[in-house]
């Protein structure tokens, strides 16, 4: 069963998406467990403090280190050789080739939820990977952590239906290639048919022209 922790000051968020689709049915089988750290349980003083001004100045806040790295040190009780995972700007940019490695791998994941202006950058020195989902900015680490989840979830063994329909995805080969068009019924939409190509049969014509309609991601 792959472990995956999610540390995080808005635990409401993950309820629709963990309880739903696939990530649910992985969980109901018994092929993942999730579990959610709430990071104010982890604050300081009465006001449960999670962040503070930066040194320095500047606008924002900064999650503050001891309540990230006591939360960290929760999860790895709970799971000791497993990987630690930051969303971050600065990081490597998630591939499909990582939710690979990610999946293939026997430990679990804790995922951290950065907010405010970011974090302390002493938290770093207890992370194993950190990850760039893009090049744009969002207000916290949640739907980065989601993405990372699903990412991983779906590739586990016994979580989707077909055999091989993993291995016919976009990306999934080289980080680049996307995957064929493909149609379903009718065979005819608003005057547009599907290719007669795909109609005849011919599994070898077929398997040509999925090949010359893949292409390199843009």
């Amino acid at each position: 069963m792959k472990k995956i922790q999610i540390i995080t000051l808005f635990p409401e968020m993950f309820t629709g998406v963990l309880g739903a689709s696939m990530l649910w049915k992985a969980g109901d089988r018994g092929i993942v467990e999730y579990s959610l750290l709430n990071l104010r349980e982890y604050g300081l003083g009465p006001r449960k403090q999670v962040d503070d001004t930066p040194y320095g100045g500047g606008d924002g806040m900064l999650l503050k280190p001891e309540p990230v790295v006591a939360a960290i040190e929760q999860a790895k009780q709970n799971d000791p050789d497993a990987l630690v995972l930051l969303p971050t700007p600065r990081g490597k940019i998630y591939k499909q080739s990582e939710a690979k490695d990610l999946a293939a791998s026997d430990k679990g994941l804790i995922i951290i939820c950065p907010r405010y202006e970011g974090y302390d950058e002493r938290i770093t020195a207890y992370v194993d990977r950190q990850y760039c989902m893009g090049n744009y900015v969002l207000t916290g680490g949640e739907l980065p952590a989601m993405t990372i989840i699903d990412s991983v979830v779906r590739l586990l063994p016994g979580v989707l239906g077909g055999e091989s329909s993993v291995d016919i995805e976009s990306f999934q080969a080289d980080d680049e290639s996307v995957e064929f068009p493909q149609y379903t019924r009718p065979e005819e939409f608003r005057g547009v048919k599907v290719p007669e190509v795909l109609l005849n049969g011919n599994h070898g014509e077929i398997a040509k022209w999925r090949g010359g309609h893949s292409h390199k991601a843009s």
